[in-house]
Order: structure tokens, then C-alpha cells, then sequence
């Protein structure tokens, strides 16, 4: 994965959610994000909801998100 998109809002930090990447190195994982929105969740809903998060902090779920699955792709497993 490459970043580029993502790489000043996604953190993968040890001592912070063991270690699973999370938004500017608080406790809110990419994959709270990505789950509220399969849910159902608009970017509003959820910005109103974490008043600490921002849309580009949404975008960047998304994009870490699609070079993940591009990623894992590549690998073979689908």
C-alpha cells in the first residue's frame, strides 16, 4: 500500500488499539468507520456522532480501505 491518500490520518500504533490502524492516533479505528458506514451510517451521521473526526479522516478510511482489498487482491486471496 502506497499511502498517499492516507498516510497523515491512518496511524498504526502499538500502544494504541493493538496496534490496529486507527484515525490520527486516537482511539477510533478505520474499522469503526468503515462498519458504521456498511451500517447504514452517513459521513454526516458519523461527524456529528465524533465531533473530533473529519471528512477527510472518512475519505481516508475509504481509500486505506480500497488499497487493503487491492492489496489482498493482489496476493491472490480474495
Amino acid at each position: 500500500m502506497t499511502g498517499t491518500l492516507f498516510s497523515d490520518r491512518i496511524t498504526i500504533d502499538p500502544d494504541v488499539c493493538f496496534g490496529k490502524p486507527c484515525i490520527r492516533g486516537m482511539r477510533l479505528r478505520v474499522i469503526d468507520v468503515l462498519d458504521n458506514l456498511a451500517g447504514g451510517a452517513s459521513a454526516a451521521d458519523l461527524l456529528r456522532d465524533y465531533p473530533y473526526l473529519e471528512a477527510e479522516d472518512i475519505t481516508a478510511c475509504l481509500a486505506y480501505a480500497s488499497e487493503a482489498v487491492a492489496a489482498q487482491s493482489e496476493r491472490g486471496a480474495a
